[in-house]
């Protein structure tokens, strides 16, 4: 069996690869900057004072952490120009992750701040300091250092998660697997590589992730 195996003939391919991980790295890299921010805004909106607009977020997050992220890709892709909005495969991709990573990760950040004592606030009150200075100089960096080693997680995870957006012909690196297999049937080989490449890729945003949380927050992970 292993010596049916052709690894060398996937080597013309490796440009179709690589462009396909590149493809996944912007993905990624924009969704996660543009998910975590989008969490930090969320988790501050959910941590104040009950209003029309937290219970509105709230709603979201609920829709989102209960639905499959490909309902939510194809509801961005099929559905929303029934509406009148249409989107390019990158954009819906894009917007997909980062609605997404947004749910989550607002919740991950709320968890942070709940804990975090109310002398912090009072503290910041005593100083002069508005709520949302307060928020962002007192609260929200200890906060992201006791969840950050999570969000790392969910931002992988929904990296991973990216995968899917092949399935609306976005050329990612899933999407150039799919294509190289069909032209030289070589499953194995192919969903192999592919592995592999996930998984460095995983690691590497992982040990990237973190050795900022150590910089900006002293994280020890």
């Amino acid at each position: 069996m292993l010596g049916q195996l052709n690894f060398p003939a996937l080597l013309p391919y490796w440009p179709e690869l690589l462009a396909g991980l590149w493809v996944t790295v912007q993905l990624t890299v924009l969704a996660t900057v543009g998910g975590v921010g989008l969490g930090i805004f969320g988790a501050a909106l959910r941590s104040g004072r009950p209003s029309w607009a937290s219970r509105l977020w709230g709603a979201y997050v609920e829709i989102i952490r209960n639905t499959p992220f490909v309902v939510q890709l194809f509801f961005i892709v099929f559905g929303l120009p029934n509406l009148g909005l249409k989107l390019t495969a990158g954009e819906a991709a894009l917007l997909a992750m980062l609605i997404n990573l947004g749910a989550y990760s607002t919740e991950i950040i709320r968890a942070g701040i709940q804990v975090t004592p109310k002398g912090q606030w009072e503290a910041g009150r005593v100083l002069g300091l508005t709520r949302a200075q307060t928020f962002l100089r007192v609260v929200l960096p200890p906060s992201l250092q006791r969840i950050y080693p999570a969000l790392v997680s969910q931002c992988i995870i929904v990296m991973l998660g990216s995968s899917v957006v092949s399935q609306v012909s976005y050329e990612e690196l899933t999407f150039a697997a799919n294509l190289i297999q069909s032209r030289t049937f070589l499953s194995f080989e192919v969903y192999v590589v592919t592995t592999l490449i996930y998984l460095l890729l995983s690691i590497a945003m992982r040990q990237v992730l973190l050795g900022l949380g150590r910089r900006w927050f002293g994280v020890q992970a």
